[in-house]
């Protein structure tokens, strides 16, 4: 096998398991806070406000750590990055687990955040590189271990929470997540070979040649548009549980729902990843945003529990390829040295817009009182993401015709 061959070859499907193993391990320090939410609070003595503080520092370190990270494997390879990602992660969640205080917590799950975003946006990047033909599914494939490990790690950690307490689930955490990644990103430190990336940056190099963006303009138009669609997201992924205990429903059925959402999200991101091999990055996302549009105003006349429970599985199935998906604008537009930093640029400014957006909400609802205006508003946002990718596809000539051209 010639080194421009190495695409879409067995090694690089290999590599896509490996890289899936790893997010579902590496991306527990974001759903781990939230299932040991309660226990922290009832520890410490503090309001509901307070208890979310750790999970929003977790978020933010999520952000930051996209960006940065993403240039550390531009430089030096994915598996440096993860390998002092594992580290981090372990060193800072088992400090975290002897906090005294909540302001403690709060700040080691910040580092927390930042490291395991080492096994989102930067592995995603990674993992574009070694396909080209079968990108779209590789990159759904990497992209569903973040919520995998959503749906997988609370069930396991419920019975170690329940007999030993909070502070017995992050020593765990810590032991695993040191114990299985890094024997595990010793099998990625293979780097792409020079003509395998020359292959896959002449088409690149033809599409945004053909868009007529600049590579800084058009990131900064994704990297809004990203914002937009995950201000929209975050109303009912972050607030679901809030809007079923105010319609009286309870706080386990919205735990139920947004189970619901996560697991659709999932079966969203493969078929993502299949469309968006055939119609490319772009149309890819705007049918998931338009899909996720539709579900936003579904939720406005829906109060029954059967109508919440259908809209909630029609949004999780309508948005979990979304995000992926800018992944795959970055790569068939610009060139594979660049590919870290710019996926990290633009997935941060999607966290961003999930913070922006669950914060948003909240005001929406302690001004208004309900949540009517809050899903009005996440559709406005919608709005904003689909004019802006409807902008980048019709500066773009047909994928066949640049397809052709390369």
């Amino acid at each position: 096998m010639s080194d421009a061959d190495i695409l879409d070859s067995r090694h690089a499907w290999a590599r896509l398991a490996i890289s899936l193993l790893i997010a579902t391990i590496g991306n527990v320090g974001m759903w781990a806070i939230i299932v040991i939410m309660p226990a922290v609070q009832a520890e410490f003595g503090i309001d509901r406000a307070d208890a979310s503080l750790p999970y929003t520092l977790t978020m933010v370190g999520f952000a930051l750590g996209n960006l940065l990270i993403g240039r550390v494997v531009d430089r030096f390879g994915v598996a440096a990055a993860l390998g002092a990602a594992a580290v981090l992660i372990g060193a800072s969640t088992g400090l975290a687990a002897l906090s005294p205080s909540v302001l403690v917590l709060t700040v080691l799950q910040f580092v927390i955040g930042f490291g395991t975003a080492a096994c989102f946006g930067p592995l995603i990047a990674d993992i574009s590189l070694w396909f080209l033909e079968r990108r779209g599914i590789a990159v759904a494939i990497a992209a569903s271990g973040n919520y995998l490990s959503g749906a997988i790690w609370p069930v396991i950690l419920a019975g170690v929470l329940a007999e030993q307490g909070w502070r017995a689930v992050y020593m765990v955490l810590a032991a695993v997540t040191v114990t299985t990644m890094l024997p595990l990103v010793l099998l990625l430190r293979r780097r792409l070979p020079l003509a395998a990336r020359e292959r896959a940056d002449a088409a690149a190099s033809l599409r945004a040649k053909a868009a007529g963006f600049p590579p800084r303009t058009l990131m900064l138009m994704l990297g809004l548009a990203g914002v937009g669609c995950c201000v929209a997201m975050s109303m009912p992924q972050v607030h679901i549980v809030s809007f079923c205990v105010d319609l009286g429903y309870g706080p386990a059925v919205g735990g139920q729902m947004l189970s619901l959402m996560l697991l659709g999200g999932v079966a969203s991101r493969l078929v993502s990843g299949l469309i968006a091999d055939r119609l490319g990055g772009v149309r890819t996302l705007l049918i998931g945003s338009g899909l996720q549009c539709l579900a936003l105003f579904l939720y406005l006349p829906s109060g029954g529990l059967v109508s919440l429970y259908m809209v909630s599985l029609v949004f999780g199935l309508a948005q979990g390829g979304i995000v992926p998906s800018y992944a795959l604008v970055v790569r068939e537009y610009m060139p594979s040295q660049e590919a870290g930093r710019r996926v990290g640029f633009v997935l941060m400014a999607t966290i961003l817009g999930m913070a922006l957006g669950g914060w948003m909400s909240g005001w929406i609802y302690d001004v208004t009182g309900s949540y009517t205006m809050a899903f009005v508003n996440g559709i406005a946002w919608n709005f904003l993401n689909i004019g802006i990718m409807v902008m980048i596809l019709l500066r773009t000539r047909p994928r066949r015709e640049v397809a052709v051209a390369a």
